[in-house]
């Protein structure tokens, strides 16, 4: 199922996103690390994902907990806009690894941040999450609910890593992105122009993580059998990502009368290298106009695509007038796309 933003000519209000940030902790992992502990070596992480380092929180460092590394991308974000955390109506934090299930980790945020006057809540959407919560902004704005939203996409996904199993805890590394997206008159060049999201619960067992939940409390036997860490199917991940990904890219150029030749930048989930070099090649779309940052930051999940898009717009890549897809894909299964005019 598809759910899309309504036509702009129709519409009163719009959105934008006008700044953007990012927060990772201090500790670089890199494969050569990782190979003193598993049977791998940096040559055949790089060949399979293109990964070549990651950034991991320390647990015990209160500054390196989820919310405070989305307080240090939201701060860089608020400084772009020109914007104080006073002037945020709302926070939508998109997370699967959250300070504590109770309060939620936006509230913890709230806290940090002092944007007392903004409603708070999480998003659970896996590696989707931020372009989930993207689109509960832009609704939230076009509809006259909030002018000013603070929305995060943060992992500590380390601590649901199994660090044994080199099949998967090669590709993951913790980090935050923030974007403040704020009101615009409906008929602006520089906004989103659609959003686009989807999901299939069929496909629950690619990945997921069976304990931590109602359904299943981490006792020391579930911790043991590791119960309590992500669970992924590479193989078949990789099949349905490519034609997903695919797919709702085409879904968001059909929809705005666009071709991937009117595109300047893409930023797909930042998942395995071979992945995002099959979308673009599916596309017919270049690499050079891929925004990347998988090699030096592995998969964040809902952080990957945020922190992709902060660094081309700190390094003047993304300009004014610009057309950036943002397009991910993550467990549940869920996927959207985002397209705007920067």
């Amino acid at each position: 199922m598809i759910t899309s933003s309504a036509p702009f000519s129709a519409q009163q209000f719009a959105s934008k996103i006008t700044g953007t940030g990012s927060g990772f902790p201090k500790r670089i992992v890199t494969n050569d690390d990782l190979s003193k502990t598993l049977d791998t070596s940096d040559e055949w992480i790089r060949e399979r994902t293109g990964i070549r380092e990651r950034r991991i929180s320390k647990p015990a460092d209160p500054n390196e907990r989820n919310s405070s590394l989305a307080l240090r991308a939201a701060q860089q974000a608020l400084e772009m806009a020109g914007k104080r955390p006073e002037d945020i109506d709302q926070i939508l934090y998109a997370t699967v690894s959250p300070d504590t299930l109770v309060p939620n980790t936006a509230c913890w945020l709230q806290l940090k941040l002092g944007a007392h006057r903004a409603h708070a809540m999480d998003i659970n959407a896996a590696c989707s999450g931020f372009v989930y919560a993207l689109t509960m902004a832009d609704q939230s704005i076009r509809c006259g609910l909030a002018k000013t939203s603070l929305v995060i996409g943060a992992e500590v996904l380390s601590t649901f890593t199994d660090w044994e199993d080199r099949g998967s805890c090669i590709l993951f590394g913790d980090g935050a992105g923030a974007a403040i997206v704020e009101q615009v008159p409906g008929n602006s060049k520089s906004r989103i122009l659609s959003t686009h999201l989807g999901a299939d619960g069929r496909l629950w067992e690619m990945f997921h993580l069976p304990a931590g939940g109602s359904n299943m409390e981490v006792t020391p036997e579930v911790h043991a059998a590791k119960l309590d860490k992500m669970k992924m199917k590479g193989r078949e991940i990789f099949k349905v990502a490519v034609k997903t990904l695919a797919d709702y890219a085409v879904i968001a150029l059909e929809s705005n009368g666009m071709k991937a030749d009117d595109l300047d930048w893409f930023v797909p989930h930042q998942a395995n290298l071979r992945i995002i070099e099959a979308v673009a090649k599916r596309l017919d779309f270049p690499m050079e106009k891929v925004l990347l940052n998988i090699e030096r930051y592995g998969n964040t999940s809902s952080a990957t695509a945020i922190t992709a898009l902060d660094e081309a717009v700190r390094d003047g890549r993304v300009k004014q007038g610009q057309t950036v897809l943002i397009d991910v894909f993550g467990a549940g299964l869920t996927y959207g796309s985002t397209l705007m005019r920067w």
